[in-house]
């Protein structure tokens, strides 16, 4: 059977005392937002439907970065979760199926609790997603009567015998696309917030004789994102939870504890992590890879054994080929290395391809920018670069060609030809001597003064 998603994303998030929109706050390095929608994708859902408010044009264009497929709708006034699903029934015109309804602020649900909900439709017209709760502090009630749920209570209108009840509303929905709509549409507001609460669809579903039920998840699957502090404890629960599943997967890492992933981070079994490593997103690491301490990479590709580090950095585009090197103090960027290249000490390698076995001397970089645009350097295979060289793009080093130390390169240089680009050193017998004692009678003259 064919699902839709949609997703909840229009509150401003006040608690957060910021100007930007509450799903849009980073956790794993991807907007609050993305991680709730690549949790619905494991579904293959038919169609993404996201609801915007507050910031609708950010979020919007987060939404499409993540799935560019994405349906956007505008919640303009924001009346309650049934209100902002209302919304998106246009959108969802001639979907068949399941609707799930998701929200931008709670990251965690799993794929897995999702894929429960959908079996659990097989028996239910509506099915809600639950959790025991250790403290239920002010969160929903689910009111029960043996396997069936017979309605949901908000904190504010229930009863104290409601409020010790500790089976609570996580607030995700799934139900019929046309049920939904049906119920959506004849929720009212006559309750102490005067808003459309997507909760009581549950109670309109039991008055019409239709059949609700629950799916329990560990309350950690429902954490909802309010405040920075609960942001900061998200992010660490991410990070544990990323950390398990390298472990597991057979990436080795020295100190788990001090390395950090993104919510996309791919690395191959086999890996070693070294202490104090800071992955981005968009970075693959492939099998036998060797990532030394004090590593950043971002938007990077890391083929089966290259080692990178200590302390380098891999920026947007670098892509590394099979055995390449990059050592200490080194900058990548938009940069592709073939097998077996080198880069090993205080570079930078920007905008630029170096072929197989190329070899950097330290200190050299590739000048990129002229101020204005980017220029490429290409570096053939086998080529050696003489360190402290200043490559001045765009320029080509062919194959096997050479630099001499301290070169500003500005013109190509042939395959096999060895390119010298610095003053003729001269030698000045004694004058640095006499040079000095001059300097030293000026110093000692300027003190008596």
């Amino acid at each position: 059977m064919s699902v839709s998603l949609v997703i909840l994303a229009a509150g401003m998030g006040s608690r957060m005392n910021s100007d930007r929109p509450k799903v849009l706050h980073p956790l794993g390095g991807a907007p609050l937002l993305a991680h709730a929608m690549q949790a619905g994708a494991a579904l293959e859902p038919e169609r993404v439907v996201v609801v915007t408010g507050h910031g609708a044009e950010a979020v919007a264009k987060a939404a499409l970065a993540h799935d560019p497929d994405a349906r956007i709708v505008h919640q303009g006034e924001q009346l309650g979760t049934a209100h902002a699903v209302l919304q998106v029934r246009d959108a969802l015109e001639g979907a068949a199926g399941d609707v799930i309804v998701l929200y931008g602020d709670t990251p965690f649900v799993s794929a897995q609790t999702l894929t429960a909900m959908i079996a659990a439709r097989a028996h239910h017209a509506v099915v809600v997603l639950g959790f025991e709760a250790i403290d239920p502090g002010r969160y929903g009630r689910l009111v029960t009567a043996g396997d069936r749920l017979e309605r949901i209570v908000e904190y504010k209108d229930a009863t104290a015998a409601e409020r010790a009840i500790t089976l609570c509303n996580s607030g995700v929905v799934c139900a019929d696309a046309s049920v939904l709509f049906e119920l959506v549409a004849e929720v009212g507001n006559a309750n102490a917030a005067g808003e459309y609460y997507l909760t009581d669809i549950v109670a309109l579903a039991r008055a019409r004789g239709l059949s609700a039920g629950v799916v329990t998840c560990p309350e950690a699957e429902t954490l909802g994102i309010n405040t920075r502090a609960e942001l900061a404890a998200a992010e660490a629960a991410f990070q544990a939870r990323a950390r398990a599943e390298a472990l597991d997967n057979g990436v080795t890492m020295i100190a788990p504890e001090t390395v950090f992933f993104a919510l996309d981070t791919a690395i191959g079994r086999d890996t070693v992590i070294w202490p104090n490593v800071v992955f981005g997103p968009g970075v693959t690491i492939e099998s036998d890879a060797d990532i030394r301490p004090f590593c950043h990479l971002e938007g990077c590709h890391v083929s089966r054994g290259a080692q990178v580090g200590p302390f380098a950095r891999l920026r947007p585009g670098t892509e590394l080929a099979e055995d390449v090197r990059v050592g200490n103090f080194v900058e990548i960027k938009n940069a592709i290395l073939d097998a077996g290249a080198k880069v090993n000490h205080l570079s930078y390698i920007g905008d630029a391809s170096l072929g197989a076995g190329a070899n950097i001397g330290a200190g050299t970089v590739t000048c990129n920018y002229d101020g204005v645009m980017k220029h490429r350097t290409e570096i053939g295979a086998g080529a050696f670069i003489g360190s402290d060289t200043m490559l001045v793009a765009p320029v080509h080093v062919g194959a096997d060609a050479m630099t001499g130390s301290g070169s500003v390169i500005t013109q190509d240089v042939p395959a096999g030809a060895l390119a010298l680009a610095r003053a003729r050193q001269v030698n000045k017998p004694g004058l640095a001597s006499r040079l000095r004692a001059r300097l030293l009678a000026l110093k000692a003259g300027s003190r008596e003064d």
